[in-house]
């Protein structure tokens, strides 16, 4: 995280803009299709798909279609904007309806399987564990028996898949930061004892018996955009285009205090917040015994690889809507950083290993494999 100096305000203002990273190694030479057991497709923050067609849900279904009795697309959470599935009375629930329902079609067009994980825009407002059930029944209803919502019941988790070998550990990471309205705890309303979940996680990734393992959930534990502390000269200019996507009113002085505000925790959305930084520990603290091959999740608008101190492989990939990306920058660690949209794959060998490849696409609905590396040793 970083302060707000005088320094950075003046260089984000005078010249900030996103800082771009691409891998300094050699990229892993592409699996032939018959070694690969399974692949696993994830992408977040795609709630807002175009009704004339997702660019990137085409890329999406294209890639799913190639081999969809092996595949499995994961969808980290934000999977409605701005505001989850309200009620069926509400104005806005035939769209919010559509929006949900055209990423579910994506992936049951394709012949392949799908899980939704909730995340903070799925749960906005006192009414969001409800707005989390009405998403739960819709994926449900339109699914076709091959695309779920984990966990269920609006529970934190954990929630586990194992398939070819690997096992993927599912947690609904909003659940500990939801503070507006009610949510479900505890076996009395169907959860696992909600102070016993990260000891869950770790039984999970031990239980997994020396196999692959993979951890994702919509929050991440590291990130280089507006929700770890770093903001572009358009954020610090016009602040209010936050609040109201289209009003682009230039309020420098009030900008300068808005990144602020944030960097302080007001917000739970952001790392610096301490609700947050508890949930980090928490999570980081609980694969330190068996470390998966990766942590994944989306939230930050864009793709992300970072190597965390404690060893830990973050993956960011929140590029889930062709455009919705966000300012940028490298961190500690930072292995790859790309305000770009899109998704990573990550391939399952016969023997085991994963192959991780990071794939942008145009707003043809073209997808392009920028970057790749091995999740796990030979």
């Amino acid at each position: 995280m970083r302060a707000i100096t005088p320094a950075l305000l003046t260089a984000v203002l005078l010249g900030g803009c996103t800082q771009q990273v691409l891998p300094t190694t050699a990229p892993v030479p592409a699996l032939p299709a018959d070694s690969i057991a399974a692949s696993f497709y994830f992408l977040g923050d795609g709630g807002r798909p175009d009704s004339a067609g997702e660019p990137v849900l085409q890329a999406l279904t294209a890639a799913l279609t190639r081999a969809p009795d092996r595949s499995m697309a994961f969808f980290l959470g934000d999977n409605v904007y701005y505001g989850g599935i309200p009620d069926t009375s509400a104005s806005d629930y035939v769209e919010s309806r559509r929006r949900l329902t055209a990423q579910v079609q994506a992936v049951v067009a394709s012949g392949a399987r799908g899980i939704f994980l909730p995340g903070n825009h799925d749960w906005k407002g006192p009414d969001g564990w409800n707005a989390v059930l009405r998403a739960e029944r819709i994926v449900e209803e339109t699914g076709e028996g091959r695309v779920v919502q984990l966990p269920g019941n609006g529970c934190p988790g954990p929630a586990f898949l194992d398939m070819a070998g690997v096992r993927v550990v599912m947690l609904d990471t909003e659940w500990w930061l939801h503070k507006t309205g009610p949510k479900p705890e505890g076996t009395a309303q169907g959860c696992a004892d909600s102070g016993a979940v990260f000891d869950s996680v770790r039984a999970l990734l031990a239980g997994a018996g020396g196999k692959p393992t993979l951890v994702a959930g919509h929050h991440p534990l590291a990130g280089g955009g507006e929700h770890g502390g770093y903001f572009g000269w358009k954020d610090y200019f016009f602040p209010l285009h936050h609040v109201v996507s289209w009003l682009w009113l230039p309020l420098p002085v009030i900008g300068a205090a808005y990144p602020a505000a944030r960097n302080a925790g007001i917000s739970r959305q952001d790392m610096s917040n301490p609700t947050y930084r508890r949930l980090i520990d928490s999570i980081d603290a609980a694969l330190r015994d068996v470390p998966p091959a990766a942590y994944i999740s989306g939230h930050e608008h864009s793709l992300q690889i970072i190597q965390l101190p404690s060893g830990l492989l973050q993956l960011v990939s929140g590029g889930g809507y062709y455009g919705h990306i966000d300012f940028l920058s490298p961190v500690d660690g930072t292995w790859l950083a790309l305000a770009r949209s899109g998704y990573m794959r990550v391939d399952v060998t016969p023997g085991g290993r994963l192959r991780l490849g990071v794939v942008t696409v145009d707003k043809s609905g073209h997808g392009t494999e920028v970057a790749s590396r091995w999740l796990t040793s030979p």
